[in-house]
């Protein structure tokens, strides 16, 4: 009987996409630090980093921080707000170039995807060939750099392709796996947010090697099927495979008001902002929604929720601005003062084909 194959998987992560994107299309801003996101107001604006360069990051700003905090990290930064078309068009033209390599590919994010290149390839050096050559196209035809790590898993080539930033390349072989994952923390596992690693960082565990030393059976005590999961991660034994997912559920875009309002005509007016730029995204992603939604967060975080589903598919932007406004009838009366104001579209499904179109993601 024939030994079963060694599975090789890459993990593709483009170096800081929005940013980089920009970059390709303004060359003037390469080197500058480049914060995508939300407008600063000089250090007043309310919302959050979307993404950011690496010259960026060595102020200290990261993804997901306060738009002010930034501000007052690095004032002399660029300042962009996010331009979703853009960006889901070069991602769709660099998952293409990516695809191309391989039978087997997963898309995990506009800027992220999984290739399993096992039966491209005979060993690990000519994976890390094949990433070389990867790398060498993809800045020659789209004009990004990426950081790729190459693993027998999914779990161990994620944490790889983090390992060395920007444009790095990390290569662990089945018999390093667990010698690599040791020193790590817990962090670098994707799933382990703050309060995993909070719970154990209380029971003495704050990296991976100390994780593998947890018996499975306290895992599972602390985690119920989650443990079963972190285990294997933990030792390197994660074996999921990659594989196309199914479209995309949903779309949404929101805006955080500067200050907390009642003025429903301004809410309005940003509505029609929103419908526009979800309207892009939907277009350049090739997609129809049959769900409009509404989101109105108030002054003390209380959120509220709506949606209609409409009689048929669409992409026409007048239909999703009128069902939106619909919705907000429902709050007109409502003398609370708006914090948020979101629209969402979903049931959603490729122009042409039926519901088991292929996923087009777009994080934002």
């Amino acid at each position: 009987m024939a030994a079963e194959k060694i599975r090789i998987i890459m993990h593709v992560d483009i170096d800081s996409f929005y940013p980089s994107v920009e970059m390709r299309e303004n060359p003037s801003l390469k080197g500058l630090p480049v914060i995508v996101g939300a407008d600063p107001k000089g250090g007043k604006g309310r919302g959050v980093v979307v993404s950011c360069s690496y010259e960026a990051r060595k102020f200290g700003v990261h993804s997901g921080q306060p738009i002010s905090r930034a501000y007052r990290l690095c004032p002399d930064a660029v300042y962009l707000r996010p331009n979703f078309s853009l960006y889901g068009k070069a991602s769709s033209s660099i998952m293409r170039l990516l695809r191309s390599f391989v039978d087997k590919f997963e898309q995990v994010s506009i800027d992220e995807a999984f290739l399993d290149v096992t039966n491209k390839v005979v060993d690990y050096e000519e994976a890390r060939a094949l990433a070389l050559q990867i790398k060498e196209e993809l800045l020659k035809k789209e004009g990004f750099t990426c950081s790729i790590g190459i693993a027998p898993n999914k779990s161990t080539a994620k944490i790889a392709s983090d390992f060395k930033k920007p444009d790095g390349l990390t290569v662990v072989k089945p018999d390093h796996v667990k010698e690599f994952l040791a020193p790590l923390p817990v962090s670098a596992i994707t799933g382990v947010g703050k309060k995993t690693a909070y719970f154990l960082r209380s029971i003495g565990v704050e990296t991976i090697g100390q994780l593998q030393n947890v018996p499975g059976k306290d895992l599972v005590k602390y985690f119920g099927k989650g443990g079963v999961w972190l285990w294997s991660v933990a030792h390197g034994q994660e074996r999921i495979e990659v594989r196309e997912r199914e479209m995309m559920k949903s779309l949404s875009a929101e805006h955080t008001f500067d200050y907390d309002i009642d003025d429903h005509a301004k809410v309005l007016a940003t509505m029609e902002v929103l419908a526009e730029e979800l309207h892009k995204r939907v277009v350049s992603a090739n997609l129809l929604f049959k769900t409009v939604g509404i989101k109105v967060r108030f002054r003390h975080f209380e959120t509220s929720t709506r949606e209609n589903s409409l009689p048929n598919y669409t992409d026409e932007k007048e239909i999703l601005l009128q069902e939106a406004k619909s919705l907000f009838r429902e709050f007109e009366q409502d003398d609370r003062k708006i914090r948020l104001i979101g629209l969402r579209v979903s049931n959603m499904k490729k122009v042409g084909v039926g519901k088991t179109g292929l996923e087009v993601w777009l994080r934002g």
